[in-house]
């Protein structure tokens, strides 16, 4: 049952307290998350888990050998990059300290979506996964998936997440390199992925200490009746991120369990206008805070863009995918579970300031039209610079983001937007606050771990 929403029960002591406390919800509270909304309960084995592990940590899946999952999907940055647009293949070091390269190895443009959060994504309602939802699970009790490969997709792949990991090695931009730079690169430029998945798979059988992992993980691996595969590494990178990045107990979920005071006052208050007045559980419901659908925000549009509009600086989203114009702009909604880790938010992370986009999602018109352009956070460089800002210079590309827009204005007081803040921060699972010792010192490729 979820939490008595009486304010008798919510821990205030004063009158004051109570009466602001007890208007009633428009959308209903969710139940707290169990090992029963996992895939595997929860509990993938120890074996395919660090397997997994080892995988999302080396370079050896990127064509030249510089960049991991763990770049853009780092424990020390809340599982991002803290950059509103990744420096992907040809960058070095981490985090806010990452460059654009050197030379003719420099990057040739920024990644064009911000990195997503991939906290929880081992929960059975996880079947879209991508912004704009390239790749998803139809049928939630069929492991079938709708994905760039078409039918060259494996077929060993057990989950949806095991699916996504299939496509970052795939993008020039994020971990294969550019044509000439090595074969992967060259197979990408091609889109072709078999070639890509098999030419990987080859680097991971070459290296004795991965084939133990694989026999491990794997026991038809190790008995000969089958050989090791890249869908085998999806599956164990899905794996690890399943049962590593599960942080699913914040305070939140600890009053909705029935402790009184595991909220402040404040975050209560935001609570009550997150499922009230705010209207932001229309969209962020459920025990992850999503409803996994596709929503135009007049989210500013900064970056590279993804070759759509007139300029090809646009980014359609899910109109891309569906060929439809209607779905122009429109971007899955994120699961808001750690939220306050995850920034700079929005799909082009277009802003690092928490405050500023609850104040945009609360009214994007005048948010849009009033956009402060120091919200990103960009590693600089003149050619990257100067096409950041051309769908955001381009007024006919402006009004139809904001001609799009799905969300009715909402009007609240600046302590009612500060308490909806504070309810954002209370969705955060405390353990995530360090999570380092998921870092391994090393891994079989023997490439460098730290940057």
């Amino acid at each position: 049952m979820g939490h008595n929403l009486n304010a008798d029960n919510w821990g205030v002591h004063s009158a004051t307290e109570a009466s602001l406390l007890s208007g009633e919800l428009l959308f209903p509270l969710p139940e707290p998350p169990t090992d029963l909304d996992y895939r595997e309960k929860g509990s993938p084995s120890a074996a395919k888990i660090e397997l997994g592990r080892m995988l999302f940590f080396d370079k050896i899946l990127s064509g030249n050998q510089n960049i991991s999952c763990a770049t853009c999907h780092h424990p020390s940055a809340g599982l991002g990059d803290q950059l509103s647009l990744s420096i992907g293949e040809g960058g070095n070091l981490l985090g806010l300290g990452r460059d654009t390269g050197e030379g003719l190895d420099a990057v040739h443009e920024r990644v064009p979506r911000n990195a997503p959060d991939i906290f929880n994504l081992g929960a059975k309602e996880f079947v879209t996964i991508f912004h704009d939802g390239r790749v998803q699970q139809p049928f939630k009790n069929k492991n079938f998936f709708v994905t760039p490969a078409g039918e060259t997709l494996p077929s060993k792949l057990e989950n949806i997440l095991a699916a996504q990991a299939l496509f970052p090695v795939t993008s020039a931009t994020e971990m294969a390199g550019q044509m000439g730079e090595n074969t992967i690169a060259n197979f990408a430029a091609e889109k072709d992925f078999t070639s890509i998945w098999n030419a990987l798979a080859e680097r991971l059988r070459s290296i004795p200490a991965y084939v133990s992992l694989f026999e491990a993980a794997f026991p038809k691996i190790k008995n000969g009746s089958n050989e090791l595969t890249f869908a085998d590494a999806a599956n164990a990178i899905a794996a690890f991120e399943s049962q590593a990045f599960r942080f699913d107990n914040s305070p939140f979920d600890a009053f909705l369990r029935g402790d009184d005071d595991a909220m402040t006052v404040d975050e209560k208050m935001g609570m009550s206008l997150f499922y009230g007045e705010a209207k932001c559980a229309s969209c962020h419901s459920g025990p992850f805070l999503t409803d996994h659908q596709f929503h135009a925000t007049a989210m500013p549009q900064i970056g590279p863009g993804k070759n759509h509009g007139t300029s090809g600086r646009e980014d359609f989203g899910r109109g891309a995918i569906t060929e439809d114009a209607a779905d122009n702009y429109k971007f899955r909604t994120p699961s808001l579970r750690n939220v306050a880790l995850t920034g700079p938010w929005g799909h082009d992370g277009a802003f690092s300031d928490l405050k500023e986009i609850v104040i945009h999602q609360l009214n994007p018109f005048d948010a849009l039209a009033y956009y402060d352009r120091t919200q990103p956070v960009l590693t600089g460089r003149s050619d990257l610079d100067a096409i950041d800002w051309i769908a955001m210079d381009d007024a006919v590309a402006v009004d139809q983001l904001a001609d799009a827009c799905q969300i009715e204005p909402v009007n609240l007081e600046p302590d009612e937007i500060d308490q909806l803040v504070s309810f954002l921060y209370a969705l955060t699972d405390l353990r995530a606050l360090d999570m380092t010792d998921i870092i391994p010192s090393s891994v079989p490729s023997g490439l460098p771990v730290a940057d």
